[in-house]
C-alpha cells in the first residue's frame, strides 16, 4: 500500500513539473515606469531594481529553482500579489491621491522592514537593503511625495504643458 502511495505521489509530481505559470516578462519598454514620473539618482534607481522589481514590475528574474513545481507556482503568486499592491513600471498610470499613498507606503515597509520580504532576502542576500540605501529611499520618495503635491514630476515643462491642452 505505501508503494503504491509513493508512486502515485512521484508521477503526480512528474506530471506537475509540465503545467506551468505563465512568466512575468514584457518585451515592451515602459513608458510609465516610476523612474520617468520621478527621476531617481543611481543609487535609489539600484537599490529598488535590486530589492523591489522581481516581485512589483513587469519583469522578473527568475532564479534556477523557478523551474520545479510546485516552487514556481508559489513564487508567481507572490509575484502576482506583488503587482497587484504596487506596480512600478504602471505607476505613472496611478492617479495622484494612489500614486500619494503607494509613496507613502513605501517608506512604510521600508522602515518596518516588511518589504523586501524576509523569504525573499534569505534566497537573495542582495536584495537586502543597507541603512544608506534605505535613507536614500526615504528621501527620494519623500522629495516625490513633495513634487506631487505642487504638481511637478519628472516630466519636462514641454510634455506637461501638452498634457495641459488634450
Amino acid at each position: 500500500m505505501a508503494r503504491k502511495i509513493f508512486y502515485a505521489l512521484l508521477v503526480s509530481l512528474v506530471i506537475i513539473q509540465f503545467i506551468r505559470p505563465e512568466k512575468n516578462q514584457a518585451a515592451a519598454p515602459f513608458q510609465q515606469d516610476i523612474q520617468f514620473k520621478f527621476p531617481m539618482n543611481q543609487t535609489v534607481k539600484t537599490a529598488i531594481e535590486r530589492s523591489c522589481y522581481d516581485c512589483h514590475s513587469n519583469n522578473t528574474r527568475y532564479p534556477w529553482y523557478y523551474n520545479t513545481q510546485p516552487i514556481a507556482w508559489w513564487l508567481q503568486h507572490h509575484i502576482d500579489e506583488g503587482k497587484s499592491e504596487l506596480n512600478f513600471n504602471e505607476f505613472g498610470i496611478y492617479k495622484s491621491d494612489k500614486m500619494d499613498h503607494k509613496l507613502k507606503e513605501i517608506i512604510e515597509v521600508i522602515q518596518e522592514e516588511e518589504m523586501p520580504l524576509k523569504s525573499y532576502r534569505l534566497a537573495h542576500k542582495e536584495a537586502t537593503l543597507s541603512e544608506a540605501e534605505k535613507n536614500a529611499i526615504i528621501i527620494w520618495v519623500n522629495q516625490s511625495r513633495a513634487q506631487l503635491k505642487t504638481g511637478h514630476s519628472g516630466k519636462s515643462n514641454h510634455e506637461e504643458s501638452k498634457e495641459e491642452v488634450h
